[in-house]
């Protein structure tokens, strides 16, 4: 009984009944009326940033490398998504669905196009190459007044982003993250985090696996970018600068790299702190940078580590310790 295991049909079927379950509570509980505006607004901004957070922890904590621009394939979601959106192409439920492909394969595209030359640098110069990137984004969507609205920002965007459509998203973003991390890819990506020229000498296409990564990455920032601008309904160019890439990256950091229960945990307790934090709202980011810090000095991994949270394996444990229990309670 102790080698108990269980099956991994038994798994899919908890793992759905538990998310169906999550996404049905959640839902009673934003349309019952015993959460005000801000707090059914930030459980929205929660599901975003942990799209964004889950997404950008694929090249930073499997790959391990720096990118600082993912408020750049955010912004380039955003605006794609939100541009569709306000065309009225489609019945509003396949517009829904239409906008955020549209806005994650924009992303995505974007991602291989400065992926292939910018991942050949490591380090440091992969931080500075990304984050002139995000500020071009920026620049770009600035001047182009005609189409993006520049620094008056796009307007009239449909307000889509639902509870239910939001936290649909974060499960799959997760659910696709994972299945990416536990294939052959995700083993390849994880050899080139831990010794890029071995696992090149083992005829592993490092320079493909670090563009599909990037790639996956972007496109998920993309979607999340859509999800925000569907969420507020304005955008200005303004909310993508070098300080939300920086957020993004400190919510991995802080959860913990290469660990997806941690992304999810930090950006949780970073998109709500504001909340809690009113009276303190100008001090913000100095408690940010506190808390950083202490985490960095007595948790150097981040408060998760590299752990990843498991209902199936939990299950199993616990099963096996009642199991043990009562063959001891028989044997007494």
């Amino acid at each position: 009984m102790n080698e108990f295991k269980i099956s991994m049909p038994a798994r899919y079927i908890i793992n759905s009944i538990l998310l169906a379950a999550f996404i049905v509570a959640g839902l009673l509980i934003t349309q019952s009326g015993l959460l005000g505006r801000a707090q059914n607004a930030n459980i929205i901004s929660v599901g975003i940033f942990i799209i964004l957070a889950v997404s950008l922890n694929l090249p930073t904590g499997y790959l391990g490398q720096l990118p600082l621009g993912h408020a750049g394939f955010m912004a380039i979601g955003a605006y794609a998504g939100a541009i569709f959106w306000r065309a009225d192409l489609l019945p509003q439920n396949a517009s829904i669905v239409a906008g955020l492909l549209v806005a994650g394969l924009a992303a995505a595209f974007v991602g291989v196009l400065i992926g292939i030359p910018a991942l050949r640098l490591k380090g440091d110069y992969l931080a500075i190459i990304t984050l002139g990137f995000g500020e071009i984004i920026r620049v770009i969507i600035n001047n182009f007044d005609s189409i993006t609205g520049g620094a008056r920002g796009l307007h009239g965007i449909p307000r889509y982003s639902s509870f239910v459509i939001v936290y649909l998203c974060v499960i799959i973003c997760c659910v696709a993250i994972h299945m990416l991390m536990k294939s052959r890819h995700g083993r390849a990506i994880l050899s080139i985090r831990e010794n890029e020229i071995a696992a090149e000498s083992c005829g592993i296409n490092t320079t493909y696996y670090k563009v599909m990564a990037f790639a996956f990455s972007a496109f998920f920032a993309g979607v999340a970018g859509a999800l925000f601008a569907g969420n507020i309904g304005i955008l200005v160019p303004g909310e993508f600068d070098f300080m939300t890439s920086i957020n993004i990256l400190m919510i991995v950091v802080l959860g913990g790299m290469g660990s997806m229960a941690g992304a999810v945990f930090a950006a949780s307790i970073l998109t709500s702190l504001p909340l809690f934090m009113v009276a303190l709202n100008e001090y913000r980011m100095i408690i940010y940078a506190l808390m950083l810090i202490i985490v960095m000095l007595f948790k150097p991994s981040g408060l998760l580590g590299t752990y990843d949270f498991s209902l199936s394996r939990l299950l199993e444990k616990l099963i096996r310790r009642l199991a043990g229990k009562k063959g001891g309670a028989d044997n007494a």
